[in-house]
């Protein structure tokens, strides 16, 4: 879409800059402070477009509608999960597929913090689980994979405790200081204690 008149020079730095990505990242950036303060729901495209400077046309440039910006801004963390799931398909073995999601899981959620804590309670997402095919089967299988095909109750509920909590750490004021590497520390004991402990996850 052509941009409108008075933001030709913010235009032309948005558009030229697709190819290597960096104008969509710095859209998925303003876009993600801006869920931070005011969640997805209150958050316009006309907002985004004012924090970044530049007109909403320039937003439709990249995307259409706020689900494709969300969509977009956790392609990455999808994708990494996308790959945590089939790593762990490939393991032989409840305990080793348990290992490598948790293991997975936890780097995926250390690595996109920020998305996590903003994005991970938003009532928004749990309206576009139901829309998007993809998003819905990587969290689907991942539940599945996790529980284990012929789980027994004990075993369901630990492994959607462990989905569920997983982000309580992340988001929660009083963890705000622990840096990422004792944060991820911490978040594979108390996995494997929930999982991998008392026959949680059976050979």
């Amino acid at each position: 879409m052509a941009a409108a008149g008075g933001d030709g020079g913010d235009m032309a730095a948005v558009h030229g800059e697709r190819h290597a990505g960096a104008g969509r990242a710095r859209l998925h950036e303003a876009a993600l402070r801006l869920f931070a303060e005011h969640g997805v729901s209150g958050t316009s495209l006309q907002m985004i477009a004012d924090a970044l400077g530049v007109t909403k046309a320039a937003v439709y440039w990249h995307y259409r509608t706020k689900d494709e910006i969300v969509l977009g801004v956790l392609t990455p963390v999808v994708e990494q999960l996308s790959r945590v799931v089939q790593t762990a398909r490939g393991k032989r073995g409840r305990r080793a597929r348990t290992e490598a999601l948790v293991t997975g899981l936890v780097d995926a959620a250390v690595h996109a913090r920020m998305v996590y804590v903003v994005l991970a309670g938003d009532p928004f997402i749990g309206e576009l689980l139901a829309k998007d095919e993809r998003l819905r089967s990587v969290v689907e299988e991942m539940t599945g994979l996790l529980a284990g095909p012929e789980c027994d109750e004990a075993q369901r509920v630990s492994a959607l405790m462990f989905l569920a909590g997983l982000v309580g750490p992340l988001n929660h004021p009083s963890c705000a200081a622990i840096g990422d590497e004792d944060l991820r520390r911490h978040l594979l004991e108390s996995g494997r204690r929930l999982l991998l402990t008392r026959g949680g996850a059976r050979a």
